[in-house]
């Protein structure tokens, strides 16, 4: 649905600064699509990044990111893209960002214990008995996919983004899908030592 967006937007020559964030695990080739899509709509990027923040599954990925590091990383970012701009010093070529050129790399796919590709596009949270009826979930879902009139409906798509299960005062969102639940494991096994934030410029 992003793409389907950035596709549909002209930049006219504007510059642009390119950012993706990821949850500690790795941002594969996620700003360098971003930054030919941009190009291709007409802006011009003179920085990028990609930051570290906490991984939409889980409360232990990238748990306090981005952390006082992250965010001098990000000022230093802005630093560089001013003296860029009032200086005019921006340059013809194209910004280098990290990931490989066209064809990308496929996006990241869960694996299971024998190494089978695991599908989590229709799974959906569920809620338990604890829920309030407070519409918290309902308003924090970015895909408007939660019922108003009965929370425990997920009638549209779940990006799985979480933040109906991380912004419920009463814990009463969860998954309970097996394959999710293996590859949350996986993911908090894998990928805990702490990930660093980078900037192009």
């Amino acid at each position: 649905m992003l793409l389907k967006f950035l596709n549909g937007i002209t930049g006219g020559g504007a510059l642009v600064i390119p950012v993706v964030t990821f949850g500690n695990r790795d941002y594969d080739d996620a700003l360098i699509e971003l930054r030919d899509i941009l190009i291709k709509d007409g802006f011009e990027p003179i920085t990028a990044g990609a930051f570290v923040g906490e991984h939409s599954f889980s409360n232990e990925l990238g748990k306090d990111r981005p952390n006082e590091e992250d965010l001098s990383l990000a000022k230093l970012l802005a630093e560089k893209t001013a003296e860029k701009v009032f200086s005019n010093s921006i340059p013809d070529s194209i910004l280098k960002v990290k990931g490989v050129e066209f064809p990308y790399r496929g996006y990241f796919k869960p694996l299971d214990n024998e190494g089978n590709f695991i599908s989590i596009l229709k799974v959906k949270p569920e809620t338990n008995k604890d829920c309030i009826d407070c519409k918290i979930c309902v308003y924090s879902c970015p895909m408007g996919s939660i019922s108003l009139d009965n929370v425990s409906e997920v009638k549209g798509m779940c990006i799985k983004c979480c933040a109906c299960i991380k912004k419920c005062p009463q814990k009463a969102k969860y998954f309970d899908d097996p394959g999710y639940l293996a590859h949350l494991r996986d993911l908090e096994k894998i990928y805990r030592k702490l990930a660093e934030s980078e900037i192009f410029y």
